[in-house]
């Protein structure tokens, strides 16, 4: 109790808007890192990170000031160092992702040209496997990271490339099954797997593994995935959960415009 007094006495010596620009600073470093960790494994890492260091600070400054334990304070900093490192070694892709996007401002010359030349070579793939029916799931990554997802496949670093694309989907390849992630206009990862909704989610509608896979990840996210039936060739663009069949190649560009801008 003591302790809280005294910190409470020591902040009403400062000027109010100081220390509620230093408040709101603090907080809107924490949303903003939980938001853009939000549907990862690392969101839990980090309110892991969070917790440990809020709470070890305030009981180990209970107990110093109860029973003056210097060596216990001394071994506890250098437990919150070996925290910082292992948590910058954990959070690698995320940090990744981060400065990418960071990357990705309008004021950085020729970022535009690489996301339309990106969506472009998106919808040559996603027609020309159309054309051949060729069985494709490709999930565009927005807002929420998809980190969890990712661990699961193969990780790649590419450029979105028509032919990259179609070869990997191509039926003797070891990496056509299951779901190609693109973020940040890059393919990320390859046989990704995703969660499936019930087989009959979409209004009474029998769905394939893929149709599924889409379902019931923009279910959960914010996520644009593009289908292709290898039954029929028709293309498929899952959103927010709802499932958009028969999709024109100009109907594609649509959703591309928006998902990759």
């Amino acid at each position: 109790m003591d302790l809280f007094i005294d910190y409470f006495s020591r902040v009403a010596g400062y000027n109010w808007w100081v220390v509620a620009i230093e408040i709101f600073s603090i907080a809107l470093v924490v949303y903003w890192a939980i938001d853009f960790l939000e549907g990862t494994r690392g969101e839990r890492l980090f309110r892991g990170v969070i917790f440990i260091l809020i709470s070890g600070v305030l009981i180990l400054n209970l107990i110093v000031e109860r029973f003056s334990f210097e060596r216990l304070q001394y071994l506890y900093k250098g437990f919150l160092i070996a925290v910082l490192i292992i948590a910058v070694t954990a959070f690698q892709p995320e940090v990744r992702r981060a400065l990418m996007r960071i990357g990705r401002t309008r004021f950085l010359s020729g970022t535009s040209r690489k996301l339309t030349q990106a969506a472009e070579e998106l919808i040559s793939a996603v027609c020309q496997l159309s054309l051949i029916k060729t069985g494709a799931i490709i999930v565009i990554e927005k807002r929420v990271a998809l980190g969890e997802f990712i661990e699961t496949g193969v990780r790649l670093d590419a450029i979105v490339n028509s032919e990259l694309l179609r070869t990997i989907f191509y039926s003797g390849t070891a990496l056509h099954d299951m779901a190609v992630i693109i973020s940040n206009s890059r393919i990320v990862a390859a046989r990704v797997q995703l969660p499936l909704a019930e087989a009959d989610s979409v209004d009474g509608i029998e769905l394939g593994s893929r149709h599924r896979a889409a379902v019931g990840l923009t279910s959960g996210c914010d996520a644009v995935v593009i289908v292709v039936s290898e039954e029929t060739g028709i293309i498929s663009v899952a959103v927010g959960g709802q499932l958009k069949r028969n999709i024109s190649a100009s109907g594609l560009e649509g959703y591309l415009v928006e998902a990759m801008d």
